[in-house]
């Protein structure tokens, strides 16, 4: 029997498994769909469809960097912790970093859908597929970024062993040991303090008026403050957002490592500047977490046990 396109893409859809493997599948079964998934998931390649509906919310960040103006971070989960420390896991969540700081994809779909450095007959996708067979978890690449600096560098800080991965780019017409250390700080202020914009000028205005309105609303609903005159008022809620913005704009948060305690890390990129007789700031950065916003599993092993005495 004739194998078609659409059947290869059919079984994959199905299972998961590589191209290649579906196609092989299809051959030796005669083209029978069923059949073919059977041979699949007995050579161990179609492992990943059972666990394809499992939250994967652990896992690692893990940045690279190809020189001092070209870097990459990517953010890979597994469903435990415990694979998260695998090595073969941590060797593929380096590869795929290596990956990605040497791609020129827009998006994830383009990124998946690319040769897999470590084999061209495979595609990213399908790398991960035969990993999740290896591994017996379902695993996801999640996302990642590639920061290229123009007229400056770049650097990185990793923490917790993969949990926050950070890159900082830097417009800088002095590139040294010290303005380096003095960007790998700021790298590491934010992987503690997790600021949402470099200067409050990226701060946008309909965010601002929506702030706005939610302060308004909560004095209008405190029955003290909401006597007072609207003069008042509008101060009390300058304030606050003022306040809001120097937490969530690195240059206007108070530096981790500042002497005084008062240094803000603008401040504190003026005197290293100063220092170096350079031109020196911040143009963006990109922090990830690992399982940032994702729902992660309760396990209860109680349960667990329960549940596979009654089965």
């Amino acid at each position: 029997m004739a194998i078609t396109a659409g059947m290869v893409k059919e079984l994959r859809e199905m299972t998961g498994a590589g191209m290649m493997d579906c196609k092989k599948a299809l051959t030796e079964t005669n083209g029978d769909m069923d059949a073919a998934v059977e041979f699949l998931r007995k050579n161990g390649q179609a492992k990943a469809e059972k666990k394809a509906n499992r939250i994967a919310a652990e896992g690692l960040c893990k940045v690279v960097i190809k020189d001092e103006k070209t870097a990459a971070v990517v953010e890979v989960n597994s469903e435990t912790d415990f694979v998260a420390k695998n090595e073969d896991f941590q060797n593929f969540v380096k590869a795929v970093a290596e990956q990605a700081v040497s791609s020129d994809a827009a998006d994830m779909d383009a990124f998946m859908a690319e040769e897999w450095n470590q084999d061209t007959s495979k595609t990213v996708k399908e790398a991960l597929v035969d990993k999740v067979a290896v591994i017996g978890e379902n695993l996801n690449i999640r996302r990642f970024e590639k920061v290229v600096a123009e007229h400056g560098c770049v650097v990185s800080y990793t923490h917790g062993g993969g949990r926050i991965g950070v890159i900082v780019e830097a417009d800088t017409d002095v590139v040294n040991d010290a303005v380096k250390e003095a960007l790998t700080n700021i790298a590491m202020q934010i992987a503690a303090l997790h600021p949402k914009y470099v200067t409050r000028s990226e701060v946008s205005a309909e965010y601002i008026a929506h702030e706005k309105e939610i302060l308004l609303a909560q004095i209008q609903n405190d029955p003290k403050e909401s006597q007072k005159p609207e003069k008042v008022i509008n101060g009390m809620i300058e304030g606050r957002i003022s306040k809001e913005l120097k937490e969530i704009c690195l240059v206007d948060q108070v530096y981790v490592k500042a002497e005084d305690g008062k240094q803000t890390v603008g401040k504190y990129i003026d005197q290293v500047a100063k220092e170096n007789n350079a031109k020196l700031s911040v143009k963006r950065f990109v922090r990830f977490e690992t399982g940032e916003g994702l729902e992660k599993k309760e396990e209860n092993f109680a349960e667990e046990v329960a549940k596979q005495m009654n089965a």
